[in-house]
């Protein structure tokens, strides 16, 4: 069974930094785009940062020039640090992944995973 488990929230305050971390685990064959998200209270899901397995990057508008995004293929994680951190960056972050797994016909899928989240709060 394929898990995201995400580790690194917790609470700071404006203007400093975090890094967020998500391994993938499992019977993978492969990961092509890995990307963090995020949902605030009441609002809709938003891209922070996408990463490809080349290392190509894309950035949401709220992330660009604060947040990096990097990726480790061998170990299947990936990494965001924010820095400059503001109070409306508070929200639950996920890890998402697009991941090739093999089923027992020997066939494979690619299904898209998330991990359950982490909060990140960002006091004034």
């Amino acid at each position: 069974q394929v898990q995201l488990v995400e580790s690194g929230g917790g609470l700071v305050q404006a203007g400093g930094s975090l890094r967020l971390s998500c391994a993938a685990s499992g019977d993978i064959v492969s990961i092509t785009t890995m990307a963090w998200t995020r949902q605030a209270p009441g609002q809709q899901r938003e891209l922070v940062a996408l990463i490809t397995e080349r290392g190509t990057t894309t950035y949401g508008d709220s992330a660009k020039g604060r947040f990096t995004i990097t990726r480790d293929n061998d170990k299947k994680t990936i990494a965001l640090d924010m820095v400059s951190l503001k109070p409306e960056d508070t929200a639950v972050y996920y890890c998402a992944a697009d991941i090739q797994t093999r089923m027992t016909d020997g066939r494979t899928y690619t299904t898209n995973y998330r991990g359950q989240g982490t909060q990140v709060t960002v006091s004034l």
